[in-house]
């Protein structure tokens, strides 16, 4: 029997801020709200960021005025609103005015020579030739140096660019645990999958127990690894710097580390666990692995997310010298500007318009899913449904930059699955297309191209298109992860989020059988059944992912397992809406309690299992692995 990928809870943080409770999607449409939503919004997002405190139902501002929730909205609006999405980069990341780097300098004494002490641990392991090295009573050491010699001095560099989109400014996912020398992305990581669980209002160790540890499964990753100080960017740099690398910066470096730790800190699986990547594509690719073993029965519940934090003056010097950032320089020629001001810097972002390149974010975001008999018995919410993620390559390509025709594949077989399963009539009228929407030039005509010849190839006449990397930037591996968290906001708050920064659509646009909108779609009299999630990933990694609102989820399951089914999930659900209800409660004040064992759960490490030939036992665990497997070549052998 068949079994559908159910989303049963999700969290994560990105410059919109926290993802439960739809309130980073809240913040991409907040126009678009009433005023008690908005309001609730913004105050909210003031908590996550230090500006307000919660006490009795009043909000307590940093001066100790206690306000109530429309003032406190009206209080805070400027800085929320001036310190989330895309904007400058604030100095908590880095000084985009004042880079730290080194100048390289040829000195050449005017005297013969010159002279100088050092202390011990100063001195260089090798000795240049032309130093005369004198050791002194207080055991440092006199160096005299005759003719040139290259020297770094500290520097101060300005960015050439200077937009980013960040977390809320205040907000610190590692203060929340203990995460001490942790990089940022893990740290995000943690603080995401943390959020997930809440969302579901399940007890996760109750729902640990209904299963084998090897019924589940984390995929989690990212496109570029750990590259701050505390991860492979420091350990690249210390040489250099003349610092020391630390025990901690090789490991927590590499790539799965989003899974990793989860698995060890978070959720204690001994499940599957992989991390894969796929560039831009990087969600969906794990996504797509959760989906396979659900669907085939091999695992009943997974976990998938991304964590990226690529903002570091590396990373975006690295793509601003492929050509591929919206620049101060290209935004001031776009604009016909002399200088650019903070609310230049928060429309750097212009999918589908006339644009210069994408804006760099950072972003962590994670899903629960399990399979349909699984969610019913649990009572679990049901935020919507995956039946496939479909991925593709470019096949030969000029260069490996250069998009390609994978997409058209994945994006053309997505729609035809969403014919086969709902009908035509419903990819017709009731789906649209969250755009990769880069903001490049490039990435306009091409992508714009493939939606539009999809769109006509199935009659579709005017397909809505999102692309919110408007307000959160392109967090790089986690972006179909951003895209996938706004596909469930749509269906919670019956609205599209419009290209906000797009004044007009660029002429080399295709756009025949498309709908771009300004302003947030209304969808109360137009209701979607499916949201495709489309990525245009480097290196030729393209992946479109199908979801399925929560309505025609519980109408799939309804004519599976009958209405009695849904009538008793209906009773059990209520219970988990009441308390992901209270952890919104918490977490809307600020009052994060971020999950992270360590040091208080038992560490195994083999001998305390155990073990026959049909069974193994793992201490904490109410359920026993299986070792009675079927014979998977039973017609080979």
């Amino acid at each position: 029997m068949s079994q559908l990928p159910v989303i049963i809870g999700f969290g994560g943080v990105n410059a919109a801020g926290r993802s439960s409770g739809f309130q980073s999607f809240r913040r991409t449409v907040l126009n678009s709200l009433d005023n008690e939503q908005q309001a609730q919004t913004l105050v909210s997002l003031a908590c996550m960021m230090g500006l307000l405190t919660e006490q009795a139902g009043q909000w307590i501002t940093s001066d100790g005025e206690s306000l109530d929730l429309n003032a406190a909205a009206d209080r805070v609006r400027s800085q929320v609103l001036d310190n989330t999405l895309i904007r400058k980069t604030h100095p908590d990341l880095f000084d985009v005015d004042a880079i730290p780097a080194n100048a390289r300098l040829t000195i050449k004494p005017d005297q013969e020579a010159i002279s100088f002490t050092l202390r011990p641990r100063q001195m260089p392991e090798t000795t240049p030739d032309n130093w005369q090295v004198e050791t002194l009573e207080n055991g440092q050491y006199q160096i005299t140096i005759t003719g040139s010699f290259e020297a770094l001095i500290p520097d101060g560099r300005e960015a050439g660019v200077k937009a980013s989109a960040q977390m809320p400014t205040g907000f610190d996912p590692g203060k929340f645990y203990r995460s001490v020398h942790h990089p940022r992305g893990l740290q995000m990581a943690v603080f995401a999958a943390s959020d997930m669980l809440g969302s579901t209002g399940l007890d996760w160790d109750a729902v640990k127990d209904t299963l084998r540890p090897d019924q589940m499964a984390v995929y989690a990753g990212n496109s570029i690894g750990q590259l701050d100080q505390f991860g492979w960017g420091g350990l690249l740099q210390n040489f250099v710097n003349g610092k020391r690398a630390t025990s901690k910066q090789m490991p927590l470096g590499y790539g799965q580390m989003p899974a990793d730790f989860i698995n060890a800190y978070v959720l204690g699986s001994v499940g599957s666990t992989a991390g894969h990547l796929g560039a831009c594509a990087s969600f969906l690719y794990n996504l797509q692995a959760a989906v396979t073993d659900i669907r085939l029965g091999r695992r009943r519940l997974a976990v998938v997310g991304t964590s990226d934090a690529p903002i570091t003056p590396e990373i975006i010097e690295g793509f601003r010298v492929m050509g591929a950032l919206a620049d101060d320089a290209s935004l001031m020629a776009l604009d016909a500007l002399e200088k650019l001001v903070d609310a230049d810097y928060q429309k750097a972002c212009r999918p589908f318009a006339e644009n210069c390149g994408f804006t760099m974010a950072e972003g962590a975001q994670y899903l629960m899913l399990t399979d349909d008999t699984l969610a019913l018995e649990l009572g679990a919410q049901i935020f919507g449904s995956v039946p496939e993620v479909f991925v593709n390559a470019d096949g030969f390509k000029k260069s490996i930059s250069a998009p390609g025709i994978g997409n058209y594949v994945t994006l053309a077989k997505s729609a035809a699955l969403v014919r086969s399963v709902l009908g035509e009539e419903s990819l017709r009228q009731r789906s649209y297309v969250h755009a990769h929407g880069t903001s490049t030039p490039k990435n306009r005509v091409t992508e714009s191209h493939v939606l539009n010849e999809v769109a006509k190839a199935f009659s579709i006449e005017s397909w809505p298109v999102a692309a919110i990397k408007c307000y959160v930037g392109h967090s790089q591996g986690t972006a179909a992860g951003d895209q996938t968290i706004s596909a469930l906001g749509t269906w919670a708050h019956k609205m599209i989020p419009g290209i906000a920064t797009t004044d007009k659509i660029a002429d080399d646009v295709h756009q025949s059988n498309l709908e771009f909108s300004q302003q947030a779609i209304d969808l109360a009299e137009r209701p979607m059944d499916t949201a495709f999630i489309n990525a245009k990933g480097f290196g030729g990694n393209n992946a479109t992912g199908v979801i399925f609102s929560p309505e025609v989820t519980l109408q799939m399951l309804a004519k599976k397992h009958g209405q009695a089914a849904i009538s008793a999930w209906e009773d059990k659900v209520q219970q988990q809406k009441a308390r992901a209800a209270e952890y919104q409660a918490e977490v809307d004040a600020g009052r994060f309690s971020v999950v992270y064992h360590f040091g208080d759960r038992e560490v195994l490490e083999g001998p305390e299992l155990q073990m026959t030939d049909s069974k193994l036992h793992i201490p904490g665990y109410a359920q026993d692995v299986s070792l009675e497997l079927d014979n998977p070549f039973a017609d080979m052998s």
